[in-house]
Parts: C-alpha cells; sequence; structure tokens
C-alpha cells in the first residue's frame, strides 16, 4: 500500500507541476481558437501529438491547461467541505445537548439529498465560474466528513487523558486544541486527501453538464465539448481518451496516496510484519 501511495503522490506532484508550470513552457495563444489553423479533429501526427478539437486546437494543450481547472475545483472544494464539516463535526461532539442534535439533524439532512442534484441547482442559480463550481461542491458534500469528526472527536474526548485535563480544570477551548484535535487532525487530513479526487469527479461531472465555467478550459468541459461536436460519430477517439484517462489516473492516484496516508497516520491498519 504504501509503495502505491508513493507511486500516485509522485503522479499527483507531477501533474500539479505540470499545471503550474503551464503558462511560461506554453504557449496560451493555442487555446484561442481564432489564432489556431491546425485541421479539424486531426488524428495525432508528429505536430499534434494527441491529435486536434473541432477547431484545430491542440489536444495535449488542452488537457494539460485543463489540469489547472480540475485540480484548483478539487483541492479548493476539498478543503471547504472537509473545513465545515470538520467545524460542524467538532461544536456537535463537544457542545452536546441541543446544540449537537440541531446540528446532527441538519446533518442528516443533508445527507439524504443526492449532493449532486444540490450542486447542480446552486450552479444553475448562481454566476457561472470556478468559484461557483468550488462553492457548490463544497457546500454539498460535507456531510459525511461532519460525521466522521463527531465520531472520531468523542471517542478522543473519552480517553483518560482527556478526562484529567477536565479534571485538572482545562477549558473548553484548551481541551480541544491541546488534547482534542491532535487525535483528530489525521482523519481530517486522510479525509481532505480522499475528497480531492471526488471534487474531481464532481468538477467534471456539472462540466460535462454545461454547469462548469464556460471561459475555463477543463477536463470535464473536453468531454463534453467532444461529445457535443460529434466527435463520436466521426471515430475521433484521441479527443475523448485524453481527458478520460486524466480524470481516471488523478482520481485513482488521489485514493491510492489517500490510503496510504491513512495506514502511515493510523498504526491500527499496518499490516503486521
Amino acid at each position: 500500500m504504501r509503495r502505491g501511495g508513493v507511486v500516485g503522490g509522485l503522479v499527483l506532484v507531477v501533474v500539479a507541476l505540470l499545471a503550474v508550470v503551464a503558462p511560461w513552457v506554453t504557449d496560451p495563444a493555442g487555446l484561442d481558437v481564432t489564432r489556431v489553423d491546425g485541421p479539424r479533429l486531426g488524428a495525432p501526427s508528429g505536430e499534434y501529438w494527441l491529435g486536434t478539437d473541432e477547431n484545430g486546437r491542440s489536444v495535449l494543450l488542452l488537457t494539460w491547461w485543463g489540469a489547472r481547472v480540475s485540480l484548483l475545483v478539487g483541492v479548493a472544494a476539498a478543503v471547504l467541505s472537509v473545513g465545515i464539516g470538520t467545524l460542524v463535526g467538532l461544536v456537535a461532539a463537544m457542545a452536546g445537548g441541543w446544540v449537537s442534535a440541531v446540528l446532527m439533524r441538519l446533518t442528516d439532512f443533508f445527507l439524504v439529498l443526492p449532493s449532486l442534484v444540490l450542486a447542480i441547482a446552486l450552479s444553475t442559480v448562481l454566476e457561472r465560474g470556478v468559484g461557483t463550481i468550488v462553492l457548490a461542491i463544497g457546500l454539498t458534500s460535507w456531510p459525511g466528513a461532519a460525521r466522521l469528526v463527531r465520531a472520531q472527536t468523542l471517542a478522543v474526548a473519552a480517553r483518560p487523558y482527556v478526562e484529567r485535563a477536565h479534571a485538572l480544570g482545562g477549558g473548553t477551548v484548551h481541551v480541544v486544541v491541546r488534547h482534542v484535535l491532535p487525535g483528530v487532525v489525521p482523519l481530517v487530513v486522510v479525509n481532505t486527501t480522499l475528497a480531492v479526487g471526488t471534487a474531481i469527479v464532481a468538477e467534471s461531472t456539472l462540466a460535462f453538464l454545461g454547469l462548469g465555467d464556460p471561459t475555463a478550459v477543463s477536463w470535464g468541459a473536453m468531454l463534453r465539448t467532444a461529445s457535443s461536436t460529434g466527435a463520436v460519430t466521426a471515430g475521433a477517439w484521441w479527443y475523448l481518451v485524453p481527458p478520460g484517462l486524466a480524470i481516471a489516473g488523478v482520481v485513482l492516484a488521489v485514493t491510492v496516496c489517500g490510503r496510504a496516508l491513512e495506514t502511515v497516520l493510523d498504526p491500527r491498519l499496518r499490516e503486521p510484519r
């Protein structure tokens, strides 16, 4: 598992670096449909390694630049989602009483509703843009994290050293910061890592449905454009395969990396030697 995690981590580092350096090592003019002269849906060749799209743009360049939006949305939405879930879970576990009951009923309400449907509704109502996609995904996918954090917080709060801290006069804020959070943070880190893959898939789905940023290049938007411009009927597999493989590869790398990180942070999951 750890070897797979290392490989997954290396894949993510490479993809992230390529996304960051894209504006400096590639020509953004290649994304402008008015400034390209490649063949329409041209097959892979020496000039265009992954072929061209319906406007003559390089599919390799589109896939490269698509990583920027997909990774940005995935990380930002995951951080927002887990952040909200962590806050709700901590407050519900430490406050108890009616506060916990209200927060858990609110969590249950969002948990039974399809998060994708809620994200579609928010994306439809709000102005189109990357920020809207981040909000739509983050505000609809936090309930699972809230329940996990609440359960972990209750387990940590019941440990003897936390009870001793209370007995010695430690306030709630002191106990949470010094004793509870160190036991909860590993779960939050792992959950955030795994949530990145879910957010990338959600962003690709929203973009494929036409609810993403119309001015941004993303893997989901590429799949939508390929589907709507006849790439499938024309047999232009080179337009569909790269963004699809990019989504699958990055999500797989995130998942493997997250699982490996979980075994490192939780000794109970380590395989006996």
